[in-house]
């Protein structure tokens, strides 16, 4: 019997297990099969069509099947397949490094990964090894990394280490190298009773505390640039990210940022660290780098912190980390069709039309009392559902979860969401046309009357 014979739903719950996904849940549930993707739509295999409201797990952004980009992939696919960077070089990866230098100002080299857990583990081990490499007894003291609370970093190791969040990653707690945390500004959840602003320095002053009693043992300080997307759409205030740099610089820390989500037009801006004036030592991209459409990630340095590296062979001064698909031809080539269409196409500035499109229709949001609050940042939105004053909307009166009841009301209505727990996010798409994205909105507030008049 040939696959396409067979039920796939079936072989997919009896093979495939799925990420972030409790499977004895899943297999009660009836998800689409996505077979076509289609602009801003997916299609799955009974013809049925879902506006893509979380543009793939965040990094979709022309839609699916762009012509420029997939005749890039196409080309370079009859071109050349694979070919290792380690002792060789390969055209397109070369091609895009120098995009990515030009883009990102201040930094100085490009190390390519797979996705964006691979590119922070790269980050952390670059500021580890940049201070050994600085070959001085004090320097050495530098081993300490500085977090923030509800951060989120990717799932690896490293990852997990640096973007800790417990009831993703408590079980695996024994693997992890310890970390400080400071809180983050998510003002919504104040820790103490404060004004937004005067929380904000809280937050700061924190920071500056670990610095100072650390006695220069910190090596880098990590956060996400511009917002933290998997700890709940937490939105930056202004001039937060501005003042963590300058922190850094006054205590002379590295300064890591994780833009592998912000970056690329998410919250709209294309580097999000020059919007927000503050310049990273290091800094990582990833999800729309290929518009979603091919695995790659980078991790940028600047050239104080890639000199460092150099030295004498048998100094061992060089970066001990690779991928079998380090630099994959196919990839980058994907990237730099991306890239162009950037440019092209003058996504960035478009962006800010759909941006002050979905902070008017985010507005009819705020009328439920389910809602406890909005978060709104360019083409980012994330909806805190409540109950009884600030409690996590949780589960609803007909007993489901409210995460999968989202998820399942929103399929019902021809939309693709994926909640983080209580917290509605609406991702699109970066090029999502108007009345695609008017549409996604009027969906989505249909998603959340619907479980908002079942909430309990």
């Amino acid at each position: 019997m040939h696959m396409d014979e067979r039920d796939l739903k079936t072989l997919d719950k009896m093979y495939v297990w799925h990420p972030y996904t409790q499977m004895s849940d899943w297999l009660g549930m009836d998800a689409p099969v996505i077979v076509r993707g289609d602009g801003f739509y997916l299609v799955d295999e009974q013809g049925n069509r879902y506006l893509d409201g979380i543009a793939s797990m965040w990094c979709n952004v022309w839609g699916h099947s762009r012509r420029e980009i997939v005749d890039a992939i196409v080309e370079q696919v009859r071109m050349l397949q694979h070919s290792t960077l380690f002792g060789l070089s390969n055209k397109p990866s070369i091609v895009l490094a120098e995009m990515l230098i030009r883009l990102a100002r201040g930094m100085g080299k490009v190390f390519y990964s797979d996705d964006g857990s691979t590119a922070m583990e790269v980050a952390v081990k670059m500021a580890m090894q940049y201070w050994h490499n600085r070959l001085s007894s004090s320097n050495e003291r530098r081993r300490e990394i500085i977090a923030l609370e509800n951060g989120y970093h990717g799932d690896t190791v490293g990852a997990m280490s640096i973007g800790y969040i417990e009831h993703f990653f408590k079980p695996y707690e024994p693997l992890l190298f310890k970390v400080r945390r400071v809180p983050s500004p998510y003002l919504y959840r104040k820790r103490v009773e404060m004004s937004d602003a005067d929380y904000v320095q809280y937050c700061l002053d924190a920071l500056e505390h670990e610095l100072k009693s650390s006695e220069g043992r910190v090596a880098a300080v990590v956060m996400e640039s511009g917002a933290q997307i998997a700890g709940g759409a937490i939105v930056y205030p202004d001039g937060y990210q501005r003042e963590v740099s300058r922190i850094c610089r006054r205590y002379g820390t590295l300064f890591i940022l994780d833009e592998v989500a912000t970056g690329f037009g998410r919250l709209g801006s294309m580097v999000e660290y020059i919007a927000q004036d503050s310049m990273p030592d290091i800094v990582a991209f990833g999800k729309m780098l290929t518009a979603g459409y091919l695995p790659l990630a980078v991790t940028l340095a600047t050239d104080d912190v890639f000199n460092a590296f150099l030295g004498r062979y048998e100094e061992r001064r060089h970066l001990f980390h690779g991928h079998t698909f380090t630099g994959n031809p196919i990839a980058c080539a994907c990237a730099v069709a991306n890239l162009r269409l950037y440019e092209s196409e003058g996504l960035i500035p478009r962006l800010r039309d759909n941006a002050m499109l979905m902070a008017r229709r985010l507005e009819e949001f705020k009328r439920y009392d389910t809602v406890g609050d909005v978060r709104h940042k360019g083409m980012l939105a994330g909806i805190e559902l409540v109950k009884d004053g600030k409690q996590a909307l949780e589960r609803l009166v007909d007993g489901r979860r409210i995460n999968y009841a989202i998820a399942e009301e929103a399929i019902r209505r021809g939309l693709i969401l994926r909640p983080l727990g209580h917290i509605m996010l609406l991702v699109p798409p970066l090029a999502i046309g108007r009345e695609e994205l008017d549409m996604l909105m009027d969906k989505a507030m249909d998603v959340l009357d619907a479980v908002s008049r079942l909430a309990r």
